[in-house]
C-alpha cells in the first residue's frame, strides 16, 4: 500500500493534501507538511542547494520523491535520473517533465553507473540500521564510475534522549516509522540517522574517503564520500 504515493498524488492533482501522519517509534505521530515535497529552489534550505552544487557528472537521485531536486539538476544540464519505490512518486515525476524517472529499489538496482549519487531530505536513512548502510556502502561500489561520489545528508539525533534514555539494545540512531494518510497505514519500515563519528569510522572501515562539506550548527550535516584509492577495482 503506497500510503506516501496517495498523498504525493493528492497534492499533485489537487494543489492540496490531507494530513500525513508519521507515526514513529521514538515518539508520538508527527504532521508531515505534504507540500514539503514539491518546494521550489528557494524555498530549499541551504544544505539541499549546497548539495545539487556539489553534484558532478551523471547523477542518480536516490529517492526522488516528487522530483523536486532532480527538476532543478535537470534544467541545470546534468544528466539526471531519478529512482523511487513509489510508482506514484515516479508517475508525478515523469508529468513534472522529468526525462528519466524510474520505479525502484537501490538496494537492487543494477543498471548504469553513475559518478554521482545524491540522497537528500535525510535520504540515507533508507539503509535502515548500521549493519544496512555498510552494505549499502559495498553495493554503491558498484554504481559508480570511477572518481564517483556519494553525497548525502543525516542528523545526529542525540537530542531525541535528553529527556530519556539511549536504547540499549540498538544502534540510537534507528529508528522505525510508518505513514497513515486518510486512514489507511503503510508498513512500518526502518530509518538510520547516523552520527558524524560513527559515520567517518565505518567510512574507514568500508575502504571510502569521507568529508563532511556542511554543516548547520545544529545537528544536520551533508557529507561526501568517495571510494579511497587503494579500494578501488
Amino acid at each position: 500500500m503506497d500510503v506516501f504515493g496517495k498523498a504525493l498524488q493528492d497534492q499533485f492533482d489537487n494543489n492540496t493534501a490531507e494530513t500525513l501522519w508519521l507515526h514513529n517509534s521514538y515518539d508520538e505521530p508527527e504532521e508531515m507538511p505534504v507540500d514539503i515535497f514539491f518546494r521550489t529552489e528557494e524555498e530549499m534550505p541551504d544544505i539541499e542547494l549546497e548539495a545539487m552544487d556539489m553534484c558532478e557528472g551523471r547523477v542518480l537521485d536516490v529517492g526522488g520523491g516528487a522530483g523536486s531536486h532532480a527538476m532543478i539538476l535537470q534544467e541545470r544540464g546534468f544528466e539526471i535520473t531519478a529512482i523511487d519505490i513509489s510508482a506514484a512518486a515516479v508517475g508525478i515525476m515523469l508529468k513534472r517533465g522529468l526525462t528519466n524517472a524510474i520505479e525502484g529499489d537501490i538496494f537492487s538496482y543494477t543498471g548504469e553507473k553513475f559518478d554521482t549519487l545524491l540522497f537528500l531530505m535525510n535520504g540515507i536513512g533508507l539503509t535502515g540500521t548500521v549493519e544496512g548502510f555498510r552494505n549499502f556502502l559495498d553495493h554503491a561500489k558498484n554504481l559508480l564510475n570511477e572518481g564517483g561520489q556519494l553525497l548525502f545528508d543525516s542528523s545526529d539525533i542525540t537530542y531525541l534522549y535528553d529527556d530519556t534514555e539511549m536504547p540499549a539494545d540498538k544502534y540510537y540512531g534507528e529508528v522505525s516509522y510508518q505513514y497513515e494518510y486518510k486512514g489507511e497505514k503503510g508498513e512500518w519500515f526502518n530509518w538510520l540517522y547516523i552520527d558524524p563519528q560513527l559515520l567517518k569510522k565505518i567510512a574507514r572501515e568500508s575502504g571510502w574517503e569521507c568529508h563532511l562539506l556542511f554543516d548547520d550548527g545544529q545537528d544536520q550535516y551533508l557529507a561526501e564520500m568517495r571510494v579511497a584509492t587503494a579500494s578501488r577495482g
